[in-house]
């Protein structure tokens, strides 16, 4: 006998629609439902379509409830999305300074980048996200990290026009120096 390749099955209609309707408990932030079907055996880590899991839409969403019981129940703060973000990118991006801690509270890697290098220091640098940009620092970030084309927190913040993380950068970068 020869060794078939094994296909992946195909999902009929109500298995695609229960899916969805998954993931948009996880965008609108229900969190109550999210927590019955994890207790019921749902995988904390299931990915759309894009790569996104549960966790991902949920905290890019601002759903601090949803996301807590989804880390609760094993979701992984470092799975990243089909273009490599996570969530305490998508978290810095949005300027989520509760979100971004309750990630990193579980476990969320502060110096975890993308695949181009740019970390969530990076992120809050350029759209002048203060508070979170203080919080990364004071988790560990790395102010003289740089991407891939060498770019760092401070420049990328100074190219984009950022009026207040350039400051706190330099401070982090003079204080780190000593």
């Amino acid at each position: 006998m020869t060794d078939q390749p094994s296909s992946k099955p195909e999902l009929d209609d109500a298995a695609l629609a229960f899916a969805e309707q998954v993931f948009e408990s996880a965008r609108t932030g229900d969190a109550q439902r999210l927590s019955d079907l994890l207790g019921r055996g749902l995988p904390a880590n299931i990915r759309n379509h894009n790569g996104d899991s549960l966790l991902m839409l949920a905290s890019y969403h601002g759903h601090l409830d949803a996301s807590r019981v989804l880390l609760e129940n094993g979701a992984d703060p470092q799975l990243r999305n089909d273009k490599g973000q996570s969530p305490l990118a998508g978290a810095a991006f949005k300027g989520n300074l509760e979100m971004a801690r309750l990630l990193l509270d579980h476990g969320a890697d502060v110096e975890s980048a993308s695949p181009d290098g740019k970390t969530a220091l990076m992120m809050a640098a350029m759209f002048n996200r203060s508070e979170i940009v203080e919080l990364l620092l004071a988790r560990g970030a790395d102010p003289s990290r740089a991407d891939i084309n060498g770019v760092t927190p401070l420049a990328i913040a100074h190219s984009m026009g950022a009026q207040d993380t350039p400051h706190l950068l330099t401070k982090a970068l003079a204080a780190s120096s000593w």
